[in-house]
């Protein structure tokens, strides 16, 4: 990629086996904490609305992460897995490459865990990617890799943040149907019932 610089614009949707409304966020103002089994799997879900790398646009993409980290082990390092839409040319998979494994320098990196902790990348690769993330009835799914359905709005929530969108950002904390991931060990887990949280997201480099 040239030197341009880069940008990004869209909707998030993530779920983890943690209970909702997952500790690990914001709540009310006060700081997140412990995941609430001490060991944290989740997906997380990027569309990106309006998005360049340099001269390449990335409109209408999605990425997904699987991703796994113990609160017990030193540091809490990240194990993830990444899949960018197989609609992606070479170039458009490049920079989402480049901006989401922390290759191309920018200011995602303030919100992306797995960029300021040590963190094994367990693989990478183009996939089916699906993702509708309508309020109230969000989804996405990489094809038979992953797949997240929201049940419902944790009812009467606080003002609940998380920092991979934003703390800048209103969201808010769902529950899913469905929580499936099949991969790779430790990367291979379902749930139902667990926690979710929608919001929007810009990034730029």
């Amino acid at each position: 990629m040239g030197t341009n610089g880069w940008h990004l614009r869209g909707t998030y949707l993530e779920s983890c086996n943690c209970d909702a409304i997952c500790p690990c966020r914001r709540i009310g103002g006060a700081a997140g904490g412990r995941s609430t089994h001490g060991v944290c799997l989740g997906a997380l879900s990027w569309l990106i609305e309006d998005g360049r790398a340099d001269a390449t646009r990335l409109d209408g993409l999605g990425v997904v992460i699987v991703s796994h980290y113990d609160d017990d082990e030193p540091g809490s390092p990240w194990s993830i897995v990444l899949y960018v839409d197989e609609r992606a040319d070479a170039e458009q998979h490049e920079a989402l490459e480049g901006i989401f494994l922390g290759r191309l320098p920018g200011d995602i990196v303030r919100h992306a865990p797995w960029l300021w902790k040590e963190s094994s990348v367990l693989g990478t690769s183009a996939a089916k990617i699906e993702i509708d993330h309508t309020p109230r009835r969000q989804w996405f799914r990489v094809r038979d890799h992953v797949e997240v359905r929201v049940s419902a709005p944790v009812a009467e929530q606080p003002a609940v943040t998380c920092v991979i969108p934003g703390h800048e950002r209103e969201g808010e904390e769902l529950t899913v149907e469905l929580l499936r991931v099949a991969d790779q060990p430790p990367l291979a887990f379902e749930y139902r019932g667990v926690c979710a949280y929608a919001s929007t997201f810009e990034y730029s480099g």
